[in-house]
């Protein structure tokens, strides 16, 4: 999968951020790089672990400052930093038919098209919970929530549901496996936001 230019977790890392300096953007994008951390080795791509981690990790990267350009100044800020044209590709493919026309091709570009989204509404879900958690989320409370419009309003349901047909699942498989995959990296998050204040 990848192309040869190779950017460390570490300069993946210190790129993010010298753009991003919001907590609740880093916060994000360390919950998507532990999500497409399992995902990877959900999906039988154990040896991608790490390069599904640094695409989630990087995949609003040029978000913070250039809000109305997402994914289309990306490829600037990736290249300026190290990143591959591979790394490139899959970071823009999340804005398909958005801002961009980046196709998610490979089943990583997929997973994170749908589970992105997916990942606010479900921490939205659990922090509205006694436990902050995702521990004791069930299925369930997070299909009441999504068919809420105005919960959490700003994760798209319908790029969510375009997703989940990208992947040829059923939008309750891809809930139970981003809760399961939010479930394994959140204390990692929390320890390193709690590194970051």
């Amino acid at each position: 999968m990848s192309d040869g230019k190779y950017i460390t977790r570490e300069a993946a890392w210190e790129l993010l951020r010298k753009h991003n300096k919001d907590p609740f953007h880093l916060q994000h994008a360390l919950t998507v790089e532990g999500v497409m951390k399992w995902f990877a080795k959900d999906q039988g791509f154990p040896a991608e672990e790490e390069y599904w981690g640094i695409v989630g990790l990087l995949h609003d990267i040029d978000f913070e400052e250039y809000p109305n350009e997402h994914c289309i100044k990306a490829p600037e800020l990736l290249r300026a930093g190290g990143a591959g044209e591979d790394i490139i590709h899959g970071v823009c493919s999340h804005g398909f038919e958005l801002t961009v026309d980046v196709k998610p091709e490979h089943q990583m570009e997929k997973v994170l098209y749908a589970a992105d989204e997916l990942t606010g509404l479900i921490w939205a879900a659990a922090i509205i919970r006694p436990s902050k958690s995702t521990q004791d989320l069930e299925i369930k409370s997070v299909k009441k929530k999504y068919k809420v419009p105005n919960f959490a309003a700003g994760c798209s349901r319908p790029v969510i549901e375009k997703g989940v047909v990208l992947l040829g699942w059923e939008l309750d498989a891809l809930i139970e496996k981003t809760i399961l995959a939010m479930r394994s990296c959140e204390d990692s998050v929390n320890k390193a936001m709690e590194s970051i204040k």
